[in-house]
Order: structure tokens, then sequence, then C-alpha cells
């Protein structure tokens, strides 16, 4: 087999190596989503991604007798031990085969640059911060990613484990399908809630995006900043996810609840596109035509499920039925306008009683369960 080596990616033949790693972990995997290698790429350029504005990271690839057998992403966030008055650093992007030395080796490399950074600790995976993908996959392997969401095989919680990662917090994905057309039950509650809460819901107001975008930004950070791992965005980070969001993403599925005046929350559900993606293999392009990029948009237009990524509400509005009001003014309008056939809301953190409960409520079931571990350095 030869010598096991683990080294910091330096070169583009490394960086090549350490996004197509991924093809020969999952040969076998028939739910694994081939991410597209343009995204991955622009992920990790220092001169393109808002993360590297004020944090620092670096990639590892495991290479064994001249093949790459695992990887790793490192990453510092100086915004988030700020912000929690904290000294951890986090890893992401992992990927190993089956083999307890190799992904050992690669936590390693990621352990000991963190300790050059001062860091005491190691949290995972995470990419860059949980404003990102996160978690590693515990439960629900039967069924594929959607949009911006981890997959990985059963193997990693083991590596993981036998490292002395332990568990730090679990999050949950949950599914949406209506088979017993609850929403036309709802329609009446629905109507209530509004009239109870003095509140209403809009859709994303394209033609005041940045104005738009500067009052989900303020909700966004004030509504979650007693949430575990949370980390406000920077502006330019936020910047970023809305501008890659408006590319695909329908106005009347990103929504504005507004009540005394202000707004007190808004959703954004996306169209899962790794429906479009899947049968592209990584590539937009072959043989330098753009095959893949008409493809994409052909099967883009004939999505049936979507993910809502983002559910936020002001802590004095959260027992006004708001989250019951974005939830199923999405699912009403994805079922019946859009014609989907089901859809996911993730992630939601485990002891998060209030927004679980109200999912809940209106037939979402949880179907996914995802990880996040720690380990002192």
């Amino acid at each position: 087999m030869g010598t096991l080596e683990v080294r910091q990616v330096a070169t583009r033949r490394d960086l090549a190596h350490f996004v197509r790693l991924p093809w020969r972990i999952y040969a076998g995997d028939p739910h694994w989503v081939p991410p597209l290698t343009v995204e991955v790429r622009e992920f990790l350029d220092r001169t393109k991604h808002p993360f590297y504005l004020h944090g620092d990271a670096v990639q590892f690839l495991a290479v064994e007798g001249g093949q790459p057998v695992g990887r790793i992403l490192v990453s510092d966030d100086p915004n988030y031990n700020r912000f929690h008055g904290t000294n951890a650093g986090c890893f992401g992007m992992f990927e190993s085969v089956d083999r307890v030395e190799v992904a050992g080796a690669l936590l390693d490399a990621a352990a000991a640059w963190l300790r050059a950074k001062g860091r005491t600790s190691m949290l995972g995976p995470i990419d860059y911060s949980t404003n990102y993908s996160c978690g590693l996959l515990i439960e629900g392997f039967d069924t594929p990613p959607r949009i911006m969401m981890n997959h990985n095989p059963p193997y990693y919680a083991r590596l993981l484990e036998a490292w002395g990662l332990a568990k730090a917090k679990d999050l949950y994905a949950w599914w949406f399908d209506d088979s017993g057309d609850l929403l036309a039950r709802w329609q009446r509650r629905a109507a209530w809630l509004a009239r109870r809460g003095a509140v209403t819901v809009r859709p994303f107001q394209t033609d005041d995006f940045d104005a738009e975008v500067q009052r989900c930004n303020e909700v966004y950070d004030a509504a979650y900043e007693h949430n575990w791992g949370f980390v406000p965005l920077s502006h330019a980070e936020f910047a970023y996810f809305a501008r890659r969001m408006a590319k695909f993403a329908v106005t009347d599925q990103v929504l504005i609840a507004e009540a005394d005046g202000k707004v007190v929350g808004f959703s954004v559900t996306l169209p899962d596109l790794n429906e479009a993606i899947r049968p592209l293999k990584g590539r937009l392009t072959t043989l330098g035509l753009p095959i893949g990029l008409v493809r994409l948009a052909w099967r883009a237009r004939r999505i049936k499920t979507a993910r809502m990524l983002v559910l936020v509400v002001l802590e004095g509005y959260r027992r006004r039925g708001v989250s019951e009001l974005l939830i199923l003014r999405t699912l009403d309008y994805g079922k019946n306008v859009l014609k989907y056939t089901g859809a996911e809301l993730s992630w939601t953190l485990e002891d998060n009683d209030l927004i679980n409960r109200a999912i809940e409520a209106v037939g979402a079931r949880r179907y996914k369960t995802y990880r996040i571990y720690q380990r002192t350095l």
C-alpha cells in the first residue's frame, strides 16, 4: 500500500485530488449527490469566499501509494471565539476510506494546525462555521441529501469517535409530504394565527433587494444570538449568501413576517437543486461545451422537492404563530403552485423544543439526524 502521508494542499494537483476524492469514497452509494466541482473550488478559494476576510483555513490530503485516501478542511474563526468567549477551531469536509489510521492522521494534522493557532478545542464536522454545511449524518442514510446538506458513509462516526471525538450537539432534519392533506385542514387555523398575532406574511421584495437583505440580516443576528454554535455572519458573508440564493430562489418561497410595524421573522426555501445536479457527475462542461449547464437549466425547471433552510423568528414573537405561518405559507405555495411532492425543513437543534414542536405541529416528521463532535486538544 505504501507509506501514509498527510500533507497540506499547496499545489493544483493536490487541490484536484482534494476536490475529486469523494468520487472514490461514494462510488457504491446510490444516494450520494456529486457536487459541482466548480462550486467546491469556489468555496475553497481564498480570493472569492468572504470567510477569509476575517478567518483562516487550510486543507489537508492523505495520500498512500500515490493515491488520495482522505481529506480534511481545518478552519479558525476569530469571530466565533469572540462571540462565545471560547478558544475553538473547526474541521470539516472530512472524507476517508474506512481505516482508523487514515482518519486519525487527518485529525492529528488538523489538531496540530489549530494548536499552532493557539486553539485548545476542535468542533466538527463544520465547514468554516455552522452557517455553512455542518454535521455528520448518523441517522437517515436511505435518502439523498438535500441542497447544502451533508451526506456520508455510516462508518464515519466510528472513525471520529475512535480519535476521541464526542457528541457536542445533534441537529434534526424534517420531512413534509402532506400525504394526509394536512394543509387543507390547517387553512382556518392559519388565518386564526395571523389574526391573533397581528402578523402579516409577504414575499421578499426583489425591487428593494439591498434593504430587504439588511432587514433579514438584522433579524437573523438578533434571533439566533443565544443559539448553541451560532456565529453572526459578516455583512460580506450574508450578502454572499443572498446573491447566490437569488440566482435560483422562487420569490414566493422567500417570506418575511411583519408585526407591530417591523420585520419579526423570515424564511428561505430553495428548490432542491441536488435533483438537477445529481446526473451531471460534478461537471458543467464536456469537451469545452456547456452541456452540463444546459442540462442543469432544463432539469432545474422540473424539480419536485425543496428545502427550507432558514426559519428565523425574533424571541418575543415565537409564541404568536409566526413560525407556523411561515411554514404553512411556504408549504401551501410549494404544494399547490409549484407542485412539489415533498420538502425538507433543516436543520434544527435537538433541544430547540419550541421550533421542533412547531414543525411537528404542521405535519413534518424527523427523518435525519446529524451530529457535531468536539474534543479538547
